[in-house]
C-alpha cells in the first residue's frame, strides 16, 4: 500500500473507528484494574452507594442531598439486583469510559483526524491521573463527562448552525447535566457569554426564551414531584444550592467559606500530576488562536473547534480558580486539555512527531497511575470487616471515614463521629469498638488525641489515605491549599499505621 493509500485509510471513518475502540478498550483495562481490591476511594461514593440503597427502602431523604437525583434514581435500579459496591463501581467506571470515547468522536470527526491520532487523544485523557482516579469512584463524575461532552457538541452545533431546534437540543442537554450533577450550574456563565459574542439575534424572540426556560425547568418539577410524593419539601433540591454556596455553619474541618482565589493551584496540579502536554497545548492552542486573530478571524465567521475548546478550557480554569478548590475542579476542562494537545500539535508537528510525543506522555501517565493508585492496593478495610466479624463485633464506629461500610454485612451497625467525645455515648449505646480511621488526616478533622494515644487491639498500614491525589482530592473539604494539603499528607505518610481499632466495652 502507498503511503499516499494508507494515509486515507487512517483517515476513513471506518479506520479511525477501530482505533478509537481499540484505545477505549486500554483504558477500560486500566479502569477495571484490579477494581476489586480498591474498594471506596473516598467519602461520597460510600454515601451515593448507601444513599441508593436507601431509596429501594422508600428512603428518600437524601435524594437531593448530593445533588444529582437523577444518578442516584438512575442507580437505584441497579440496586434493585444488587447491593454490591464493587458492581455499581464498575459501572460506572465504564460510563466514564463510553464519556470518553463520545468526546473524542466527536472530535476527532470535526477535525478530520487519523485513526492512530484519534487514539492518542484517548488515550492522553483516558490515561490522566485525574480522570483514572475519578473513573475508579462512585460519585456523578463520570456520566457528567458522557453529558458534557454532549453539551459541548449540541453548542458548537448550535453556533454552526443558528435555529431554535439546535438551541433546544443545548438546553435538553443542559437540563440532563443538571439532573445529574450541580457542577453543570458553572457552564451556565460560559454558556451566556458564548451566546453574547455570537450575537445573532435568536434570543430576540419570546418564542425562544418560552422554549429554553421550558426545557430547563422540566427536571426540576419532575424530580420536585418525585420529592414532594416522597414526603420532601418542594424547595430541598433548591436549598441544597444555597447551602452549598452559602453554607451556614463550617463542615468538620472548620471550613465555612466557598471562594478562595489561587490562580496557581490547578497550574500546579497540572504542573506535578499531569502530563506535561496539557499546559504544553493550552499554551500552544492559545497562540494560535490569537496568531489567527490577529489576522482577522473573529467567531462570527466560522466557528472552529480548537478556540472554542480553548475559551471553555480557559473559563473553567479562571472560574474553579475563584472557588474552593480540588483537582476535580478541572472535571469539565481535562478533556478540552487533551484535546487541545493534540489539535494544537498536529498544527505544528509532524505527524509522527507528534504520535512520538503522545505515546511518551502515555507512558508517563501510566506509570504515574501504577505509582499513585496501583501500588497502594489491596485496600486493607476487607481486612478489617473480616477481624471484626471473627470477633463477633455488632456496633462498630469509624471516625470520619466510611471505607469500613462495603464490607460489613447486614448485622453490624456503623456510625461515623468527627469527635472522641462522641465515644461515651456510644459506650452506653452497646458499641464494640471504634475504628480509628485515617482518614480523619484526609478531611482535616482532627478531635481525636486521646484516642491515638490510646493501645489499639488491632492495626492495619493503608498506602490509599496516604496518597497526595487523595489529599488534594478533600482540599475542597478543607479550605487548604495546594501546598498547606501536600504537607498535610506527607505527615499522615508518617504514620505506618493508619487504621487503627480500640475496643469500646
Amino acid at each position: 500500500m502507498s503511503p499516499a493509500n494508507a494515509t486515507k485509510n487512517e483517515h476513513s471513518p471506518s479506520s479511525r473507528r477501530w482505533w478509537l475502540v481499540a484505545a477505549l478498550l486500554v483504558v477500560a483495562g486500566l479502569r477495571l484494574w484490579r477494581l476489586p481490591e480498591a474498594g471506596a476511594p473516598d467519602y461520597d461514593s460510600v454515601r451515593n452507594w448507601q444513599a441508593v440503597l436507601a431509596l429501594t427502602q422508600g428512603d428518600f431523604s437524601r435524594l437531593f442531598v448530593p445533588g444529582c437525583p437523577a444518578f442516584l434514581l438512575s442507580y437505584a435500579l441497579v440496586a434493585l439486583f444488587t447491593r454490591s459496591f464493587l458492581v455499581f463501581q464498575t459501572i460506572n467506571a465504564l460510563v466514564g469510559v463510553a464519556g470518553l470515547g463520545f468526546f473524542a468522536t466527536w472530535v476527532a470527526r470535526k477535525a478530520r483526524l487519523s485513526g492512530p491520532e484519534a487514539a492518542g487523544l484517548v488515550l492522553l485523557g483516558g490515561t490522566g491521573l485525574l480522570l483514572t482516579f475519578a473513573g475508579r469512584d462512585f460519585t456523578p463524575n463520570s456520566v457528567s463527562l458522557l453529558l458534557c461532552a454532549g453539551l459541548f457538541r449540541s453548542h458548537l452545533a448550535r453556533l454552526a448552525r443558528p435555529g431554535l431546534a439546535a438551541l433546544v437540543r443545548v438546553a435538553v442537554w443542559l437540563a440532563l447535566g443538571l439532573s445529574f450533577s450541580y457542577k453543570f450550574l458553572f457552564a451556565l456563565p460560559i454558556l451566556l457569554v458564548l451566546e453574547v459574542l455570537q450575537a445573532d439575534g435568536l434570543w430576540r424572540t419570546p418564542r425562544v426564551w418560552a422554549r429554553v426556560l421550558a426545557v430547563l425547568a422540566a427536571p426540576y418539577v419532575l424530580f420536585g414531584t418525585v420529592g414532594v410524593a416522597a414526603g420532601l419539601p418542594w424547595y430541598r433540591w433548591l436549598a441544597f444550592y444555597v447551602r452549598t454556596v452559602a453554607p451556614t455553619t463550617a463542615n468538620a474541618a472548620g471550613r465555612q467559606a466557598t471562594l478562595k482565589i489561587d490562580f496557581t493551584y490547578y497550574l500546579r496540579y497540572l504542573a506535578e500530576f499531569e502530563s506535561p502536554l496539557l499546559l504544553a497545548g493550552l499554551a500552544l492552542a492559545a497562540w494560535l488562536v490569537w496568531r489567527e486573530w490577529r489576522r482577522g478571524w473573529r467567531p462570527q465567521d466560522r466557528p472552529w473547534l480548537l478556540p472554542y475548546l480553548l475559551f471553555w478550557a480557559l473559563c473553567l480554569l479562571a472560574g474553579m480558580s475563584l472557588l474552593l478548590k480540588a483537582p476535580r475542579g478541572l472535571l469539565f476542562a481535562y478533556l478540552p486539555l487533551a484535546a487541545l494537545a493534540v489539535l494544537a500539535g498536529r498544527r505544528v508537528l509532524p505527524r509522527w512527531a507528534l504520535l512520538a510525543v503522545l505515546a511518551a506522555a502515555v507512558c508517563l501517565n501510566v506509570f504515574r497511575i501504577e505509582q499513585t493508585i496501583y501500588a497502594s492496593l489491596p485496600t486493607p478495610y476487607a481486612q478489617v470487616a473480616a477481624w471484626l466479624q471473627q470477633h463477633g463485633a455488632r456496633k462498630v464506629a469509624s471516625t470520619v471515614g466510611l471505607g469500613l461500610a462495603p464490607y460489613l454485612n447486614d448485622k453490624v451497625q456503623l456510625t461515623v463521629i468527627n469527635d472522641e467525645k462522641a465515644l461515651s455515648r456510644l459506650r452506653q449505646e452497646g458499641y464494640d469498638y471504634v475504628l480509628l480511621d485515617g482518614y480523619w488526616r484526609v478531611a482535616g478533622v482532627a478531635r481525636f488525641d486521646s484516642l491515638r494515644r490510646q493501645v489499639p487491639v488491632a492495626a492495619w498500614p493503608a498506602p490509599q489515605l496516604q496518597q497526595p491525589l487523595l489529599f488534594l482530592e478533600h482540599s475542597e473539604y478543607t479550605g487548604r491549599g495546594f501546598a498547606e494539603t501536600l504537607a498535610a499528607g506527607r505527615a499522615a505518610a508518617a504514620d505506618s499505621l493508619p487504621l487503627r481499632l480500640y475496643r469500646l466495652r
